[in-house]
């Protein structure tokens, strides 16, 4: 069997901020009754407390976000997700749900630096400003669909699917060119 490989195996392009495709990253999607207590209990187990809408939450051993009104997405260990895909599943068989481990059809970008707001800016109808810290936001990227969160004071993590990372790496790169930064607006005097 051969050897795993991320998307872009690790790409990192330097311009007013980095980009970078993270490497393997486990993602697990799970479709199921969010309310239900199986699955409340279940990502317990884990570590994992329940999402509100459009949050991410951090855990120990990775992240759960809330997509929509009857899925999540957590995000793990490259290695762990398979075997947690599988408790999972165990834990909800007398459940409506789905798990499904889709670490590799799904590529995770890491966009660092105090301008990093500037690059997403650029790509998507979003209002990145206002974005919160714990806050998913689905949208698109230009042409692709793509999920994005807060993931520290001066970076932004991005998901988006495998089969077009090659692209979504692409508009994150002439986003993130020198020179390319945009103005701040003088605030009108009074």
């Amino acid at each position: 069997m051969s050897d795993a490989v991320s998307a872009l195996q690790g790409a990192t392009h330097e311009g007013f901020v980095t980009v970078a495709e993270a490497g393997l990253v486990g993602m697990l999607s799970i479709r199921c009754d969010l309310t239900s207590k199986t699955l409340l209990k279940a990502l317990k187990a884990h570590g994992f407390p329940k999402p509100e809408p459009r949050q991410i939450v951090e855990a120990e051993s990775g992240a759960l976000a809330w997509m929509s009104p009857d899925e999540l997405l957590l995000i793990c260990d490259h290695a762990q997700a398979t075997q947690l895909a599988r408790t999972l599943s165990e834990a909800l068989e007398k459940t409506h749900a789905l798990i499904s481990n889709v670490s590799d059809a799904r590529a995770l970008f890491r966009i660092q630096g105090a301008k990093s707001d500037q690059v997403i800016m650029k790509l998507c109808p979003a209002d990145i400003a206002a974005l919160p810290t714990g806050e998913m936001r689905r949208t698109r990227l230009a042409q692709v669909p793509a999920a994005f969160w807060r993931s520290g004071p001066n970076e932004i993590s991005l998901i988006c699917f495998r089969s077009v990372a090659s692209y979504v790496m692409g508009l994150l790169e002439i986003s993130a060119r020198p020179g390319s930064e945009l103005f701040e607006t003088a605030s009108p005097s009074s």
